[in-house]
């Protein structure tokens, strides 16, 4: 008991602080909890498989004896890539999640063991890179593209990246644990920085080659308090673009400085450009920024930045970065299927991304944007037995090779690079904390499962508890139990799609325009509709065991794109509620690339609970019959054809 009152007042002061510079606070992962169901199941699967898997895979592959060897616990040498320790970082923090939703002695043991080699192999005055350490002398570093020495090669060595990602476990380890241990490398990390890199006298004037770090920092100064943390992540910020101060990145890839989002200073910016994770982390850091210091023209740069990644350079399932070369946001609407990139860490830095913006405006675009990245982009990079991943997320498959048959059509247990496999690791865990927020003493509920919150508003202990079967069914009951009566709104976020729009902007939109059908009741009595700024907003006295029953029409959609995107003119999607679908061939007789529906034709849906993990499939019939399964289910029956966009036929 001692434990979980220090965990709920920690908790609460954690509110407090975030409450400080956004001004709508997530409520925390630890106060939410989620109930047999969609996104449960997928969590117990992240817990029991996933992390798991990926640690097995991290210590098969040599990269926790990067740790030890650096920290003199072992023989031995560098094994794979620089920034391979991201990667032990990122699991690291869904581990420390996973303990939040459900602690586990063990896990909690082996996370411990394993700070134990990081904390050694950190270096006495702080700094913390295994290859620089192992190899102390440039000549081992030249080939693994790390510089001749510290910080001197920043568009490549992964430095400042990789301890970005050790901060952000090292902080969710102390909100899951209290324990200090692994918080205090890396506070010695971050002073380290401090003192090393700025614009003083005998300071460098470096930033990191792969953003991230930026994020982390501010979160260090939330925990800690430290203003030193936030002015460096400024700092990095401010520096990227500043040829009068430092030179621009360049690299052997003749990508150019855009490629780091480095081509001007950021406020001038106004366009998503280069490789989609770096420059989806970097946005999202000048989000925190903005939020912080309310800073007006980060804000401004920040928000015509969105703009065009949203309304000009998505794909329908939310994914980003359709060039190859780069990893890249391409030109607006080119947005290839077949050569589809869409990352998967680039799906969780726009998560990540549009939380933030929407923390920062209360809008709820943003979380529309997130529900589809969620859904689509984003689950779509992990298979339903939670052991085997996408690193790229095309809109399309021949079934036998991708990418100009450089890529097998197929899942993979590891990546040559795993940052994939590891980011779903540390995501899924964490998403509890994404479902609830507050406003001064408004609760937004903005996603939708079985779960409860407890909160605290007005002084007085709340507890809100959500039923529904989402995304199959439209069906929310939300039972809300104050402490004793009390006044405050419910703010309850009404889907971009409920209101015929698939998304933000006109990139896509529905071929046919539907009435917005939303049924309310509130302890069985009819209640009017009234939707402000996306968000259902119902002000009242609530007193305990008061039930609100919400019902969102869920139909079959056709949806089109901008005629712009030349690769889908003369084309239709299909989607229903959240959930974006496709044809496999393994449900159409071999065939899905060739399929061609009519236009407005009937769909019936169908749950499958054997099938995919349960999954509501759609079902054509007539002349050209047609089975779709939603996006994120596909290849996990096997390589086959598989298609998102379909030739119509016009009745």
């Amino acid at each position: 008991m001692k434990y979980f009152s220090w965990f709920f007042s920690f908790l609460l002061s954690l509110q407090i602080a975030v409450a400080q510079d956004y001004p709508i606070t997530a409520v925390p992962l630890s106060n939410v909890k989620l109930q047999p169901g969609f996104w449960y199941n997928r969590l117990e699967t992240a817990r029991a498989v996933t992390i798991p898997h990926a640690f097995h895979k991290i210590e098969e592959t040599g990269k926790l004896d990067n740790f030890a060897v650096a920290g003199g616990l072992k023989k031995g040498t560098f094994n794979g890539i620089r920034f391979d320790e991201s990667d032990v970082y990122k699991v690291m923090e869904g581990a420390a999640y996973t303990l939040q939703n459900r602690y586990d002695a063990k896990l909690d043991r082996y996370l411990d063991s394993l700070i134990t080699l990081v904390a050694a192999a950190q270096e006495p005055d702080g700094y913390l890179y295994t290859i620089r350490t192992i190899f102390k002398d440039s000549t081992g570093l030249k080939d693994w593209v790390a510089g001749p020495s510290r910080y001197s090669f920043e568009n490549g060595s992964h430095e400042l990246y990789n301890v970005g990602h050790m901060y952000e476990a090292a902080i969710a380890h102390y909100q899951a644990t209290g324990k200090r241990k692994f918080l205090d490398v890396a506070i010695k990390n971050a002073n380290h920085l401090v003192k090393t890199i700025g614009p003083k006298p005998g300071q460098m004037i470096v930033v990191p080659g792969h953003e991230e770090t930026e994020i982390a920092l501010v979160k260090l100064y939330r925990v800690t308090g430290d203003k030193r943390y936030l002015d460096l992540a400024r700092f990095f910020v401010d520096m990227r673009g500043r040829s009068d101060k430092r030179p621009l990145f360049l690299d052997a890839h003749n990508l150019g400085p855009a490629y780091f989002q480095d081509q001007k200073p950021v406020v001038q910016q106004s366009e998503a450009v280069g490789h989609a994770v770096r420059a989806q982390y970097l946005y999202a850091g000048m989000t925190d920024l903005a939020a912080i210091q309310h800073d007006k023209p980060i804000l401004d740069a920040v928000m015509k930045i969105w703009n065009d990644a949203t309304t000009r350079k998505q794909y329908i399932t939310g994914g980003v970065g359709a060039r190859e070369n780069g990893e890249a946001f391409d030109d607006p609407y080119v947005l290839p299927n077949d050569a589809a990139y869409a990352e998967t860490c680039a799906a969780t830095a726009n998560l990540l991304w549009n939380h933030r913006m929407f923390l920062l405006t209360g809008e709820s675009k943003y979380m529309d944007v997130f529900e589809r990245v969620l859904y689509n982009g984003f689950l779509g990079g992990v298979s339903i037995e939670g052991n085997k991943f996408f690193y790229v997320n095309p809109m399309s498959s021949n079934g036998k090779t991708d990418f100009g048959n450089r890529e097998p059509a197929q899942r993979s247990p590891w990546f040559g690079i795993n940052c994939c496999p590891s980011n779903v690791a540390r995501f899924l865990p964490s998403l509890p904390g994404y479902f609830y927020a507050i406003r001064h003493n408004e609760l937004f509920v903005n996603l939708f499962a079985d779960s409860q919150a407890d909160v605290i508003l007005n002084e007085t202990p709340v507890n809100i508890q959500q039923q529904s079967n989402y995304p199959w069914d439209g069906a929310i009951k939300m039972t809300v139990s104050p402490k004793k009566p009390i006044a405050f709104p419910i703010l309850i976020r009404i889907p971009g799609w409920v209101s015929n729009q698939p998304m933000p902007g006109d990139l896509y939109r529905y071929v046919t325009q539907q009435p917005q059908s939303i049924k309310l009741t509130i302890n069985g009595q009819a209640t009017a509709v009234l939707v402000e700024n996306g968000y259902l907003k119902l002000h009242r006295t609530w007193k305990p065991g008061d039930v609100v029953l919400l019902t969102f029409d869920m139909p079959v959609r056709e949806v089109i794109a901008n005629n712009k995107v030349k690769a889908d003119q003369g084309k239709v999607a299909i989607e229903r509620g959240p959930v974006v679908y496709c044809a496999e061939g393994v449900d159409n007789g071999g065939r899905a690339l060739s399929l061609s529906p009519s236009l407005n034709q009937r769909y019936t849906p169908e749950f499958r609970k054997d099938l995919l993990g349960g999954v509501v499939v759609l079902k054509q019939s007539g002349a050209k019959p047609m089975t779709l399964i939603p996006y994120y289910a596909w290849n996990n029956r096997g390589a086959t054809e598989m298609a998102v966009w379909f030739g119509r036929i016009e009745k």
